[in-house]
């Protein structure tokens, strides 16, 4: 992924249809139901294990293991979206970028938290503003500065819009808990695929045309 291509690409500014991410967030679900519907099942399982049996250590999980299953869902949904080959174990592919993952997660949940405790405007903004901080780390092998600021500037040049989208993300979420709780096995991965499919609509333009070995590419 070109960092010039993004900037020009920050530059002109963007715009996207929500429902159109929707709609193609749940085609992608339905193409591969039971692969994304297993995956939470197992984070699921994984986040009950530290809330359930090991309470002191629950922000163990959110540091060390959750931005790499995260990041599952993106990778599978990168593959799906260019048709390439898929097993379950593909999920797991975020720990690939671990340590990358765990240091970009870290310092923006640490800007987002602190700027909500002093005026909560600026950790909204930066909530929002980070939604794609991970994924510049594994498509575009950026560093975590560099990954956040991309991010930030991006969703800035549209961020009422970008901020509406997650909305809507969590009105689904908030209706999959309602439908006898196991409807958020559906809307979580959903999500995940849409925030996905949002960024390489507004990224394609910024791809390597000889992509380095060791990057995934939107």
């Amino acid at each position: 992924m070109n960092q010039d291509k993004i900037q020009r690409i920050i530059d002109s500014g963007v715009d996207f249809n929500i429902g159109d991410i929707i709609e193609k967030a749940w085609e992608m679900f339905k193409s591969r139901a039971l692969f994304h519907i297993g995956f939470m099942v197992l984070v699921g399982a994984i986040q009950a294990g530290f809330t359930l049996y090991l309470k002191d250590y629950t922000f163990l999980y959110s540091i060390f293991l959750a931005p790499a299953l995260v990041c599952g869902f993106y990778l599978v949904a990168n593959r799906q979206s260019q048709k390439e080959y898929l097993d379950f174990q593909n999920f797991f592919d975020g720990f690939k970028y671990w340590w990358n993952l765990v240091i970009t997660n870290l310092i923006s949940s640490i800007l987002i938290v602190g700027g909500i405790l002093l005026l909560i405007i600026p950790g909204v903004y930066l909530l929002v503003g980070y939604l794609f901080c991970l994924l510049f780390v594994i498509f575009g092998g950026f560093d975590f500065w560099t990954s956040m600021e991309l991010s930030r500037k991006l969703i800035q040049t549209n961020w009422l819009k970008f901020f509406l989208f997650l909305l809507v993300l969590l009105a689904l979420n908030i209706a999959g808990l309602l439908f006898f709780i196991v409807g958020i096995f559906v809307t979580i991965p959903m999500s995940y695929l849409a925030i996905y499919i949002l960024f390489e609509e507004l990224t394609i333009d910024a791809i390597d045309e000889e992509p380095k070995d060791n990057i995934i590419h939107v």
